[in-house]
């Protein structure tokens, strides 16, 4: 069979093939999904945590220099979010990806972003500075998270496959972390209506933290929020 004959049967299989569907009681891995037409569905939430201006940063730094910013920003969000109660689903460039499920996963999602922008601002940037105290560098990141039913699927070929993350919560999550850094944590309204009080309002004097930006950006409702909090 030749290779273009060999993509056509397998195009046809994927666009004539039932789909076999399940319930899932957890975030699954690669391995738990099968490459043909098997998915698993999740009422989940989903966080991007995405540097800004990281092109530019790269053009204007020596290579191990933004290497280091990317590792230590990564390294942190990746371990803040599984503190969280998160799992890693990719890494994508500057940017990673986690899943959350179980009743508090909005609540947990929308802390882990103010976590992240704690280290990212707190631990990171000061470092940073501390070691170069002449810079004029600010690093700035956002974090987007939403929440709705996912189809989770498994894509790619033997040997080389992953899964691909179907869903509303998925796609504004990722647009979210892409907006103006100057909120660097935003959530969708879906989110902020699941909000327990501990991850909407500040420990110190009760303020909401999060600000109604309407639906202008995205076409959505979306909170933005300026603040951080330790994890």
């Amino acid at each position: 069979m030749t290779l273009v004959a060999e993509l056509e049967t397998y195009v046809d299989n994927v666009f004539t093939e039932e789909w076999s569907r399940r319930q899932g009681q957890k975030v699954p891995e690669t391995a738990d999904i099968a490459l043909k037409n098997s998915a698993v569905e999740l009422d989940a939430t989903v966080l991007y945590a995405d540097l800004a201006g990281s092109t530019a940063m790269v053009r204007a730094k020596h290579d191990y220099v933004a290497a280091e910013i990317y590792k230590a920003y990564l390294y942190c969000a990746a371990k803040l979010i599984r503190n969280s109660g998160g799992i890693i689903t990719a890494y994508d460039g500057d940017r990673v990806m986690g899943v959350f499920i179980g009743d508090s996963k909005n609540s947990n999602a929308a802390v882990c972003g103010l976590n992240i922008n704690h280290a990212a601002s707190q631990i990171v940037l000061a470092r940073y500075k501390k070691k170069w105290p002449k810079t004029d560098f600010q690093l700035k990141q956002r974090v987007g998270v939403d929440t709705s039913k996912l189809f989770v699927a498994r894509t790619g070929i033997r040997g080389n496959n992953d899964l691909v993350w179907v869903g509303n919560a998925a796609n504004n999550a990722a647009k979210m972390a892409a907006l103006d850094p100057a909120y660097p944590t935003y959530i969708s309204a879906s989110v902020y209506s699941r909000l327990n009080e501990v991850s909407k309002f500040s420990k110190k004097d009760q303020s909401n933290m999060w600000t109604d930006l309407g639906t202008a950006a995205l076409g959505y409702q979306i909170y933005g929020s300026t603040w951080w909090r330790a994890a």
